[in-house]
């Protein structure tokens, strides 16, 4: 499967509206480059403005990259990790 058949895990959903800043930090990666995820799996868990969310699977499938470790900090809409579709 081509990198264009990837899927993007991002950092919004409907907790954004809940939080006045646009930027966080990675607390815990539940799974791992190589593992197999299915849709609505929590993969990992971020903190914005002292508030934990849990960033779930798009789609089933196998996590391919995983772009911003544990304490890295992001912005709102980043993508954290791509995973590959079954």
């Amino acid at each position: 499967m081509s990198g264009a058949d990837r899927i993007a895990v991002t950092a919004d959903g409907d907790w954004t509206g809940d939080v006045d800043e646009d930027e966080g930090v990675v607390v815990n990666w539940f799974a791992g480059e190589g593992g197999a995820v299915d849709v609505g799996d929590a993969l990992c868990e971020i903190q914005v403005e002292k508030v934990g969310v849990d960033i779930e699977a798009p789609a089933d499938g196998t996590v391919v990259e995983i772009v911003f470790s544990e304490d890295d900090e992001f912005t709102i809409g980043d993508t954290l990790a791509w995973i590959e579709p079954e």
